[in-house]
């Protein structure tokens, strides 16, 4: 399926390490134009220079997301570069373990500026140019919001504050023909969650606990799976789809566990 996205100015936050890698190669298949904003300069470098040794077309600015002027001047630079913006796509964040019962108001508080509120900042921002574009925005969200999960209560409240803006702005858009969906992510094999699996006596056991509650063949999803479903929603192959939260988790949260 050609999903027309062949040129298509997309801004992926945190979009090469993990998650937000398998979304930029995803849209790359697509001929698209990834535009990558990061912290982590020597990783989108990286990213970028390889995509361009390969003949595709790729940028990144350079971006500490939880610093709102940031933010905006990496949305005027992709303008400046581009002349437009066709899509944008919220992934950036990490499951901090701000609880309840140990956390404090400055770590809950920044856990929601890492999570949550650069969601609504990149989306204001490039929104002059959507509205252009008639462009799709897609947020990257988490089983937590639905679930929770325990111990993490800024990565659960900010996932839930995801799950709403993307409804919200689905309604508030509609007069644009700006269509917001979320694409809502289990148990994913980054390298962020091998870290995390190596905390533990035996992460090859660890492992196979998760994967065995996995319902659908009994693996973690890919960030290409992740990717492919971002692109679709992207593209205009989903032209009717809006205010929609997509799991692409093998069934882990919807499904029962015992079979």
């Amino acid at each position: 399926m050609d999903l027309q996205l062949k040129d298509k100015v997309i801004i992926v936050t945190g979009g090469s390490k993990g998650i937000g890698l398998g979304i930029t190669e995803s849209l790359v298949n697509e001929g698209a134009i990834p535009v990558i904003l990061s912290r982590n300069r020597p990783s989108a470098k990286e990213v970028v220079e390889k995509l361009l040794s390969e003949g595709h077309e790729a940028f990144y600015v350079t971006t500490e997301l939880t610093e709102p002027e940031q933010i905006r001047i990496a949305i005027e630079k992709t303008i400046e570069k581009y002349g437009r913006i066709d899509g944008v796509v919220n992934n950036a964040g990490v499951n901090d373990g701000v609880s309840l019962e140990n956390g404090n108001y400055e770590d809950f508080v920044y856990s929601l500026k890492c999570n949550l509120i650069h969601y609504y900042l990149v989306v204001h921002h490039a929104l002059p140019e959507l509205k252009k574009s008639k462009g799709a925005i897609v947020n990257i969200g988490s089983k937590t919001s639905v679930t929770g999960q325990g111990g993490t209560s800024g990565y659960a409240a900010a996932n839930g504050g995801r799950n709403a803006l993307t409804r919200e702005w689905a309604v508030e858009l509609l007069p644009y023909s700006i269509r917001v969906n979320a694409v809502m992510v289990a148990e994913c094999y980054t390298p962020l969650y091998e870290r995390w699996l190596n905390t533990f006596d035996d992460p090859e056991a660890r492992l196979k606990e998760i994967t065995d509650n996995i319902p659908l063949e009994n693996r973690m999803t890919t960030a290409n799976e992740i990717g492919d479903t971002v692109a679709f929603l992207l593209s205009d192959k989903s032209s009717h789809t809006t205010g929609q939260l997509v799991f692409v988790d093998g069934g882990y949260t919807h499904l029962d566990r015992a079979l």
